[in-house]
């Protein structure tokens, strides 16, 4: 199957299946030197797999990463590496009495149309079980990326349905705001505003026990890196991202910045006025910001310096366990009622995936980077 690879100079390559032995990630151009070891991977993945709370599926996924290559004595080698996640209590037989059936939302009628054979146990290939070892990419990225730049990347749920959260300051979101509750106990729905992480959770208890699910957006904002990265035809900065964003299974539409909002403003409005800056730019170019960042730290297809604000849509789970109508592999009309268990709400569990996916394009153009002018300084301007 052609299309399991993402990146250049830092290049994942993915295989597995939902309810296969397990999934597997191979990662090209990590530098080496890099401490790395498996509970380095572990943190991100606990907060991926499932089981991890009330409003989320309850499959058993310990979720352990296995590193098989590109670590030696705990350090990157600079070789490929390769990670493996085993699938450990898939549940094939909930699949059996509807392989013949095409399940609403699913890939299931578009896998046979292209491929003429699909595994019809969970999502087989197009599952949201593949991420995990996209997550174990990501925390790799991570710890690149807060190495050499000194860079954070942090996820958390900004809506659930109508209820939406009040965010003033992304850049400011810590890990711990979007993990606990101020009074220290878990936030489940993984939403930095205590109130709307409340109205969260009651929406997806709501629809949990009507037999639904539901909807959503995550943000994602990328602080401390730096002006410069990204190319500014095809290889735009913002076109890896949403790539990158919407390769995620459910995710429907991605923005940043003020996104669709700028429709509603003219010129005068959206701009984003450059001032003096408090440090010198890259390469030791001249200090300069912007007042604000509607453009969400990407201008030209290239970062600016501000923060990458990104936001993705995400749909409501399309396994239900109430009956829908449908056709047979056929064309007959019947019935559907997907057994299994599934996640009410995709959005608590696809925070670290946005996380990963956003730190491998950036870790990727900051090695594109280094590589293009990393020894070079940036032109002298002109006088006068």
């Amino acid at each position: 199957m052609a299309g399991n690879s993402f990146g250049q100079a830092f290049r994942i390559t993915t295989a597995g299946e939902s309810h296969g032995g397990g999934n597997v990630v191979i990662i090209d151009g990590v530098p080496p030197g890099i401490p790395l070891s498996e509970a380095d991977l572990q943190v991100d993945l606990d907060r991926r797999r499932p089981g991890q709370s009330p409003i989320v599926t309850q499959r058993d996924e310990p979720d352990v990463p296995e590193i098989l290559s590109g670590v030696f004595e705990g350090r990157t080698t600079g070789t490929s590496l390769a990670i493996l996640i085993r699938n450990r209590d898939q549940r094939s037989r909930d699949y059996s009495d509807i392989k013949d059936k095409y399940r609403p939302g699913h890939a299931d009628f578009s896998f046979d149309a292209k491929y003429g054979i699909r595994d019809y146990r969970g999502g087989g290939r197009s599952s949201a079980r593949e991420t995990a070892v996209r997550v174990a990419a990501g925390a790799v990225a991570k710890k690149l990326l807060q190495r050499e730049l000194g860079s954070r990347v942090v996820g958390y749920v900004v809506q659930v349905g109508s209820v939406r959260a009040r965010i003033e300051a992304p850049e400011q979101i810590t890990l711990e705001q979007v993990e606990r509750l101020p009074d220290g106990s878990p936030n489940w729905v993984r939403c930095p505003d205590p109130d709307a992480a409340r109205q969260m959770v009651q929406a997806i208890e709501e629809v949990r026990k009507a037999g639904d699910s539901i909807g959503g957006v995550v943000e994602v904002a990328a602080t401390g890196v730096p002006a410069g990265l990204g190319e500014p035809v095809f290889d735009k900065i913002k076109a890896d991202l949403g790539k990158a964003l919407l390769s995620l299974p459910a995710v429907m539409g991605v923005e940043y910045g003020i996104g669709f909002g700028c429709a509603l403003l003219r010129g005068s409005e959206c701009n984003d006025i450059f001032v003096p800056a408090d440090r010198p730019g890259p390469g030791g170019g001249p200090a300069i910001t912007t007042q604000t960042n509607r453009h969400g730290g990407m201008l030209g297809g290239i970062t600016t310096g501000m923060p990458i604000i990104l936001r993705a849509a995400v749909k409501p789970t399309s396994s239900l366990p109430i009956e829908q109508p449908t056709v047979t592999t056929d064309g007959q009309p019947t019935t559907i009622k997907t057994r299994g268990r599934h996640d009410p709400c995709l959005l608590p569990r696809i925070v670290p995936v946005a996380e990963a996916m956003v730190a491998i394009v950036l870790a990727d153009h900051w090695l594109r980077w280094k590589a293009q002018c990393g020894t070079m300084s940036l032109p002298k301007r002109r006088e006068g």
